[in-house]
């Protein structure tokens, strides 16, 4: 069992300070005429320059890095140009939790969070007989034989199972879809910014029944990075900070090859206890949340997570998603870049990037009026994480 006390003692004292991501747009066009722009590295780059500018800090500052799975951590770090005496490899939200924990032990003082990926130009695969991850057999690529081949074929299977126990309708889960396009249209860095209706959401072909097209995220190439340190010198830089303020983190993978954690439970489990962890150490609870980020490589993740996390009652999903709470001026705001379905998919980092936006009052026309608190939840693979996030000296 975790142990809230030694946990609690992370709790605000690291911070992010600095932010940068690529621009998604430029690069999704460049990428759709078929120009070869950069790689992996040359996106990290440039959004890690941009974080570094943005903390206010110099590359002599940094001394760690955690490099973002599209990238060989040992490349990046000549690649920007850096020797760091800590450094590690990790997804978004992890990353996050490697970098606080490093900082909060004293092998590091300020660390680096890169993430690279040039997947369009690259056409990475990620479903068909090369499927991406085949090579380490990663769950779906079991289910070959039956053509399963994919993440979106799997979520196919959940999604049915969970609108035919749960009578959420397709029109009702197309809301999502519909929510994250509003906040698109004003976030200028966001890839897909042409109006969507429920009603072109339906009209849209399926790609693997019941999901629809505009029910998957986005393929583009870009980079993001976020400089994090200690509280103490986040304040001596006298900048904008935000403030790890909870962790919750639980996995459930029993039988996890046989698809069973997802299809029978929807996760449900490993989120409970995650939102127990994250609310007991913030303090906090789904009431108090002012901006949500929910981890969507598909839309069903969104809904997921409401009832997971307590935002509403199992069953109560699908009234939430129809009532405009979740879009702009709603009262819970969710995935207010864009989110991955119409924002970007940088596979979880520019989450992080819009809960610092949001906290520090720099996101624009989809600013969240008042915003302190921001949240983020992530429950792929079974591996349910959320992160809390308070704005320094609300």
């Amino acid at each position: 069992m975790p142990d809230l006390d030694r946990l609690s003692a992370l709790k605000d004292t690291v911070a992010i300070v600095g932010v940068g991501e690529t621009d998604y747009p430029g690069d999704y066009a460049r990428a759709r005429r078929g120009e070869r722009y950069q790689d992996a590295y040359g996106y990290a780059a440039t959004a890690f320059r941009r974080a570094l500018d943005d903390s206010g800090l110099s590359r002599q500052d940094i001394d760690g890095l955690v490099a973002g799975p599209a990238v060989a951590g040992e490349r990046l770090g000549e690649v920007l140009g850096m020797d760091v005496r800590w450094a590690d490899q990790a997804d978004a939200v992890q990353a996050v939790l490697k970098a606080a924990m490093a900082i909060h032990s004293g092998v590091a003082e300020c660390v680096a969070l890169v993430y690279g990926n040039d997947q369009r130009t690259a056409a990475t695969a990620y479903g068909g007989r090369n499927a991406m991850g085949g090579e380490r057999h990663l769950a779906y690529t079991y289910y070959a034989p039956w053509g399963l081949t994919s993440q979106g074929a799997l979520y196919a299977l959940l999604t049915n199972r969970y609108l035919a126990l749960t009578g959420l309708s397709e029109r009702e889960l197309g809301e999502v879809a519909v929510a994250q396009r509003a906040f698109a249209r004003l976030n200028p860095n966001a890839v897909m910014r042409r109006p969507l209706s429920v009603e072109e959401y339906l009209a849209g072909r399926y790609i693997c029944e019941p999901l629809r097209l505009f029910d998957y995220c986005l393929v583009n190439d870009g980079g993001v990075a976020l400089i994090v340190t200690t509280a103490e010198r986040a304040r001596r830089l006298k900048r904008p900070a935000v403030l790890l303020h909870g962790i919750g983190r639980s996995d459930h993978n029993r039988e996890a090859t046989s698809l069973r954690p997802r299809l029978e439970d929807f996760y449900r489990p490993a989120q409970r206890q995650a939102a127990e962890q994250v609310y007991a150490m913030a303090g906090a609870g789904p009431s108090d949340v002012d901006v949500l980020q929910v981890y969507d490589s598909f839309s069903v993740h969104v809904p997921l997570a409401l009832e997971g996390f307590g935002f509403c009652a199992e069953g109560e999903v699908g009234r939430l998603l129809s009532s405009g709470d979740l879009g702009p001026g709603g009262r819970l705001p969710v995935n207010t870049s864009g989110g991955h379905l119409s924002g970007s998919y940088m596979q979880g980092w520019g989450h992080q990037v819009e809960c610092v936006r949001q906290l520090r009052g720099q996101a624009g026309e989809r600013q969240v009026r008042d915003a302190g608190i921001a949240q983020y939840v992530s429950d792929v693979a079974g591996k349910v994480t959320s992160l809390i996030y308070r704005k320094a000296g609300a």
